[in-house]
């Protein structure tokens, strides 16, 4: 079908409601329009759906979602599947395409159990597995602008579907026309009793299972942190569990604290992003407090700032906190007598090396895998698969995601925000911060500057750009970097140490490395860089040159 013929279908027919109809058809007379909303699908991969809000078979929509969801429910229906569960944040639209969702399995046969209000990502991964569902879906765009939404999928393990699910759903996807879409309402699915709301006492256990991964259970030392959820979901669950930790006393930033979808002081509501802690810093300057902690609108990634001697205020790196907590975890695991025979811990292949250090100086494997939590989360099925659950230590990745624990399969903002409250508390009870503790983690396994660069595309068809720009490096591929001659080029693009094939390019010399993938989530190219050194200064100025070549590969 072309662009213009799912245009006109969706200005015309009855399945349409009558706003949409009339949006439809006012882009028949915008050709461009036309092209970026009808000029494709939104695709359906391992992260499910995501994409921009509007009108368009190429948008987050009521439409798109009830298409997905039909093609899930026949999915689940094939694999006998009955139940699942769904949870949502606070973006526009996220409500409306939860209750879609449920509308629809209780149209096609599935029990949907959906959380009453907006709830966090790690807690619908949580939730599956408590509820032996078959199936969940969290309605959410992670820490994309106000103007995206996305549609994730998990299976019964509680993780984000592999790739041969999301294939096998994508097949069903494709076989649902939207004149065949149908769905209950919320109040006839609750009559039939095939909506339900999730017991509150899921949260609860969830609450407390949270707890029971604390590193430092007896740590009180008083501390001050400024807590932002973004405007997203995240208000309530790290509230609940920092208030239960002694000594902790949360700052809220007020402008940040109720659920927004607009976000309305934070564009990019991404906690990687050093411009998206300026508020919460401004607050925590204000207050007294030393520590700043900022949780996405799902609550699954965590941006971490510390006040320095100078009263200034440093950002941490994903690379970096995560790195802190491994060796926080590594040590008191240690001196407690239960690290585990053959202890693993899981990063992806994008995360900092120096985890290879830090693990062998405590005996412990490190496993990689390639970008993305989900991957993570099935290595912890697998150990779990193999009576070993128990050799899960600890799971993180430069993008701000970590998880100490095997209850939730994803990253979990909630129980990071514990984690790194109380390294806080026990940094302050010996006279320290958490930057005289990276300080001394560098002096023990040496410097590894990090760096992320992104490649923002902008064409109606991001996904053929950035496949194109893939190819072309294939084709011709660098041959210095940071001065020195390149000695290694992987492609994971067959498949690679035993890992799935991914479209994932490895460049390495003697000055550092250079892995570049193209976003899943976004139409951006992105660029992992790292390079070794004895000072941060030396390391800062190894990155600054491997910038200038990376960038000059796609100018």
């Amino acid at each position: 079908m072309t662009a213009l013929e799912r245009a006109l279908l969706w200005a015309s027919a009855p399945v349409f409601d009558a706003q949409t109809r009339a949006e439809a058809a006012r882009y028949l007379q915008q050709p461009e329009e036309l092209f970026r909303r009808f000029g494709q699908e939104l695709r359906f991969g391992t992260g499910g759906l995501r994409g921009l809000l509007g009108v368009g078979s190429n948008r987050m929509n009521p439409y798109t979602v009830a298409r997905a969801s039909t093609g899930l429910a026949r999915y689940l229906q094939s694999m006998q599947g009955k139940r699942i569960v769904i949870a949502h944040d606070s973006r526009h639209g996220s409500r409306t395409f939860a209750l879609v969702t449920a509308g629809v399995m209780a149209a096609n046969g599935v029990q949907a159990y959906l959380f009453p209000s907006l709830m966090p990502t790690p807690v619908l991964s949580y939730a599956v597995r408590e509820m032996a569902a078959d199936a969940g879906v969290m309605i959410t765009a992670s820490h994309n602008p106000a103007i995206y939404n996305g549609y994730k999928v998990y299976g019964a393990d509680g993780c984000q579907i592999t790739d041969e699910a999301a294939a096998a759903i994508t097949r069903q996807i494709d076989a649902v026309t939207y004149a065949t879409l149908t769905w209950h309402t919320e109040q006839d699915a609750r009559a039939a009793q095939w909506l339900m709301d999730v017991p509150p006492t899921v949260y609860e256990h969830f609450l407390a299972r949270t707890l029971s991964c604390r590193i430092y259970p007896a740590a009180c030392t008083p501390i001050t942190v400024c807590y932002t959820p973004l405007n997203g979901a995240g208000m309530v669950p790290v509230g609940d569990v920092l208030g239960a930790m002694a000594g902790v006393t949360m700052v809220p930033v007020a402008a940040q604290t109720a659920p927004d979808g607009d976000f309305p002081t934070c564009p990019q509501p991404n906690p990687e992003l050093v411009p998206t802690l300026a508020l919460a810093i401004e607050t925590a300057r204000s207050c007294g407090a030393g520590l700043v902690i900022a949780t996405d609108p799902d609550c699954d990634r965590v941006g971490v700032a510390v006040r320095a001697n100078n009263g200034h205020f440093e950002v941490l790196s994903g690379n970096a906190v995560g790195l802190l907590l491994l060796q926080a975890i590594l040590q008191q695991r240690a001196m407690a007598g239960t690290l585990p025979a053959q202890g693993e811990v899981v990063k992806t292949i994008v995360t900092s090396d120096l985890a290879f250090s830090i693990a062998a100086a405590y005996g412990v494997k490190v496993k990689e895998t390639l970008t993305g939590f989900k991957y993570i989360g099935e290595e912890i099925g697998r150990l779990e698969q193999q009576g070993q659950e128990d050799r899960f230590l600890f799971g993180f990745e430069e993008s701000c995601g970590y998880l100490a624990g095997t209850h939730v399969r994803d990253k979990d903002g909630v129980m990071a925000a514990m984690l790194i409250c109380e390294l806080a508390q026990e940094a302050a009870a010996n006279g320290e911060t958490l930057l005289t503790r990276l300080n001394a983690l560098h002096d023990r396994y040496g410097m590894l500057g990090t760096r992320l660069l992104t490649l923002d595309l902008q064409g109606a068809d991001p996904m053929a750009d950035m496949q194109r720009m893939m190819d072309v490096l294939r084709r011709t591929p660098p041959q210095i970097l940071g001065g020195q001659p390149v000695n290694q080029a992987l492609d994971y693009l067959p498949g690679l140490g035993g890992l799935p094939p991914s479209n994932v390019l490895t460049y390495r010399s003697a000055c550092g490395k250079v892995i570049v993938r193209p976003s899943g989530t976004e139409p951006k190219v992105k660029m992992y860089l790292s390079a070794p050194g004895t000072t941060a200064v030396q390391t800062e100025q190894m990155l600054d040159t491997l910038a200038g070549e990376v960038q000059a590969w796609f100018a």
